[in-house]
């Protein structure tokens, strides 16, 4: 494939072929073999380990590696999965706070909240996560959607919990 042992090889236009080991935004994916200025090559995607030279062995040493990362992905997502049926199948967390006669908060209990809420119960659930428009402000039974995280195919996986809001005894 190539000449010499240190020869990069070079595209129709004089630019230079690198293989990316990482999705690169606005140039392509993992594997894909890209033709790049040899500049951008040299300086930035080779020393940060987002490309390398198309050998045959760094291109056998990729699909392993690919191979990894795609299983990886798999138990991720199965991980996921097991935690939206378990939350799901969770009959709800109760957050206390404090609140006047008519049952309007001081304040107001958002995703932080909750997703310490569900900490509590050793469901590791981040904040960001929660697909919440605007914090709670009353007393009341509330139910809240999830977004844990997406698939393969990039289809969000998502439950639901149900929030009760209580009054904080004194």
């Amino acid at each position: 494939m190539l000449k010499q042992r240190n020869q990069v090889p070079h595209g129709k236009h004089g630019n230079m072929k690198l293989v990316l080991t990482e999705d690169v935004q606005h140039l392509g994916r993992q594997g894909d073999v890209v033709e790049v200025r040899p500049g951008y090559g040299r300086n930035y995607l080779i020393p940060r380990g987002m490309a390398t030279i198309p050998t045959a062995h760094n291109l056998r040493l990729l699909d392993r590696y690919k191979i990894r990362v795609r299983q990886a992905r798999e138990a991720r997502i199965a991980d996921l999965r097991a935690l939206a049926e378990q939350i799901s199948k969770l009959a709800g967390v109760t957050i206390e706070v404090n609140a006047n006669e008519e049952g309007h908060l001081y304040g107001s209990v958002g995703a932080p909240e909750i997703s310490k809420a569900l900490r509590g119960r050793n469901l590791p659930v981040e904040s960001d996560m929660l697909r919440l428009e605007t914090g709670i402000k009353e007393i009341g039974l509330y139910e809240v959607g999830l977004v844990l995280g997406t698939d393969m195919d990039n289809q969000p996986i998502e439950s639901k919990v149900k929030v009760a809001v209580i009054t904080a005894q004194k």
